[in-house]
Order: C-alpha cells, then structure tokens, then sequence
C-alpha cells in the first residue's frame, strides 16, 4: 500500500512539474510561419523552464524579426525591379508601333542603360543573399586590402571624373572572403565618385586587432535626416549633385551587411567636409 501511495505521489508530482512544458509544446506545435508574433507562456520563477520559455521566446522574436526582415526586402526588390522592365517595356511597345518615326539608336541605348541598372540590381540582390549563409572555406583566404583599393582607385582614375587620393594608404592583409571584402571597397569607393566635387580620399590603416579603412569626398555630403539611414536597403539620396542617376540603393547596404558579418562595424561620420565612411574590420588568425 505505502509503495501505491509513493507512486501515485511521485506521479502526481511529475505531471504537475511537467504541465508547463506541455503547454509549452501545445504552443509551438501551433505556431505557423504566418504566426511568429505568438510565444509560449512563461511559468513564473527563475528555474530551468523559466529559462527554456525565455529562451524560445528570444528564439521566436529573432525569428519574427528575420521573417519581417525578408518580406520587407522581398517587397522592395519586387519594386525595383519591377521599375527598370516598365521602362523597358514601354519604350520597345511605342518603338514597335512606331517603328517609322522611332530613333533607333536612341532607343538602343535606352534599353542598354535599363538592362544595365538590372544587371547591377540582381548582382547586388545575389550579394545580398549570400552575406551571412554559411561559407565554403575555399572563400576564405588571405586578403590584401590595399590591393583591392589600389585596383578599385585605378577604375575610378580610368574614368577620369574625379581625383583619388591614397596618401593615407597602407599595406593590410586580413583572411576573409575575397569578393565580399572587394565589394565593400568598390561600393565605398563608388558611393565617394559619385558625390564627389572633384576627390575622393581613401586611407587604410591597421593596429593589432582590426584594420580601419576610410572612405571621403568632397561632395556636399549627407544630409542630418539621412544619415541614420543610409546603410538601409534601397535607400536613394538623389541629389542634383549625384554624378550617375539609376543606382539601385544597394551598395552602402552590401558594405553595412558584410562588415557586420565579418564582426565589424560601419559609419558614417561627421565631416565639415563631405562625407566619410568609417569601415573597422578585426584582423583575425
């Protein structure tokens, strides 16, 4: 009789200590991914299923976020692109009913500056989607950073729009991913040409734990309402002093999105002059 009695006790225990975790498990069974702003409840206390409903909470919260995070950028880059093929679509319908009184040539390099802004459009998109995901060790190597501004620089000076400076220039190797750490220099360095009155000035150094390179020009800067948000994807300041028109919004959200990824940290800071954008890469083994 007394070993029915401690049984039925222990049971009955057991199950009450349990009930949480069981509600727990209702909770996120039911949870759909059109339902993430849902959470488990969370028992009272500081003990072990406290800490694992917080825990899923936390768990539940980031990926809400990330879920809000991707439909938002779904949206935009069905915008963007959908703007390029309107314009596409229309000068091509009028040429074909038209084809006497339409300019040819015109219209070719129309149609070539539209596919072009396109191509730029799903190259970054394709950038974007790749920083973050888990990365082949064959992408990792031995980078040298001034090289990559060097070979940067050169295809701004070919283009002999504005000046470059690299006297504050020196020698940085770090490991990381080639072509992520080269597009955070061409956006940097495209972003500076394309705002740029007549320089744009580039300095790399480095300590013992990161490397900071150092992006400005001469150009009229970024306005005070603008520069919380510049880093934010398919943000435009097109300004009558902007030097090409078409760009997709994307670079400085490439530099922000793969120096975060790396550990990093990008800024921008405050100039009399200009703009300048800050990127501190760690220098790791």
């Amino acid at each position: 009789m007394l070993l029915f009695i401690v049984g039925g006790t222990a049971w009955l225990l057991v199950g009450r200590s349990l009930r949480p975790v069981e509600a727990m498990r209702r909770q996120v069974a039911e949870i759909t991914s059109s339902e993430l702003d849902r959470r488990v409840p969370e028992p009272p206390g500081t003990d072990e299923l406290g800490r694992l409903a917080r825990t899923m909470n936390a768990m539940l919260e980031r990926l809400q976020q990330a879920g809000e995070r991707q439909r938002q950028f779904v949206s935009d880059a069905s915008h963007e692109l959908r703007s390029p093929l309107a314009a596409l679509k229309a000068r091509t319908e009028v040429g074909l009913a038209h084809p006497a009184g339409t300019d040819w040539p015109v219209l070719a390099r129309d149609v070539h500056r539209e596919t072009d802004r396109l191509d730029r459009l799903v190259e970054e998109l394709l950038t974007l989607s790749r920083i973050g995901a888990a990365q082949d060790p064959g992408e990792i190597s031995e980078v040298d950073l001034d090289e990559l501004v060097l070979l940067e620089a050169e295809a701004i000076r070919a283009r002999g729009e504005v000046g470059v400076d690299l006297s504050g220039l020196s020698a940085v190797r770090m490991r990381g991913p080639a072509e992520q750490l080269r597009a955070v220099v061409r956006n940097l360095l495209d972003n500076a040409e394309r705002h740029a009155d007549s320089v744009v000035r580039v300095s790399l150094t480095a300590d013992e734990a990161a490397a900071e390179l150092v992006v400005a020009d001469d150009g009229p800067g970024v306005a005070t309402e603008h520069r919380e948000r510049v880093f934010d994807r398919f943000f435009r300041v097109q300004g009558a002093r902007d030097r090409y028109s078409g760009g997709v919004g994307l670079g400085l959200a490439i530099v922000h999105d793969v120096v975060t990824a790396q550990g990093g940290r990008a800024w921008l800071a405050d100039s009399p002059d200009g703009a300048e954008f800050h990127v501190r890469l760690p220098l790791t083994d």
